[in-house]
């Protein structure tokens, strides 16, 4: 049979690629990429000629099976990027990971960049006992998850996006308390890289004043 690699990618700085992910994206027969257009200025940085396949939140559902029968065959090896980071961390990638692996296929994930990781131990708050919660529900069950971590005593990590930061703080502020300890990175390995520290009310007041740009890592304190 053949092989699926999970290849992680840059979350910003091109060098942050390790030269095993090159080779093995040299090497695999395909690739299948979130955003094809900016897996594709990663590719040609690299002198990556490899051909690619879109494989995205919208159609995996449609291409999981195709894919695993291809790789059933065992002629082709598929390497499985993401736009940044490693795959299926917030990203496609669990439900093709999934199906290999009950069809008997090698599933190999390469270690390298994502971008909680970094946001965590550069936050300042505990990073030994933690939980990953991604992205919260934007409407439906936010305010049942946000009770739930209220109570939580183990740090927190959250992906959000810019235009949401303010409205995130808000709810933050409102089912932690406003004397709750925080980190705000954003622009992680990017010119612009940025950590904003404090309670959530200072944080919260900082970014009011200052709308943010780029992606966005918020690391919240336990319940103590």
């Amino acid at each position: 049979m053949g092989k699926l690699y999970i290849v992680p990618t840059p979350i910003g700085n091109l060098e942050d690629i390790t030269l095993r992910a090159i080779r093995i994206l040299k090497e695999v027969t395909l690739i299948l990429a979130e955003d094809t257009r900016t897996s594709g200025k990663l590719l040609h940085h690299f002198e990556i000629h490899t051909p690619m396949q879109s494989h995205h939140m919208h159609n995996e559902h449609k291409t999981v099976e195709n894919l695993v029968k291809r790789l059933k065959n065992g002629l082709e090896d598929i390497a499985l990027i993401s736009d940044a980071g490693t795959p299926a961390i917030s990203d496609p990638g669990f439900l093709l990971t999934r199906a290999c692996l009950e069809n008997g296929i090698e599933v190999e994930c390469l270690p390298g960049a994502t971008a909680f990781v970094p946001a965590l131990v550069n936050s300042g708050l505990p990073n030994d006992r933690f939980v990953f919660e991604g992205f919260l529900p934007v409407k439906k069950g936010r305010q049942t998850r946000l009770k739930l971590l209220a109570e939580e005593s183990r740090t927190m990590i959250f992906y959000e996006s810019p235009h949401k930061l303010v409205k995130t703080l808000t709810h933050f502020m409102e089912y932690f308390g406003e004397n709750r300890l925080i980190s705000v990175s954003r622009e992680l390995t990017k010119l612009y890289e940025e950590t904003i520290r404090g309670t959530v009310k200072e944080v919260l007041n900082h970014y009011t004043d200052k709308p943010p740009k780029g992606e966005i890592v918020i690391v919240v304190s336990g319940k103590k």
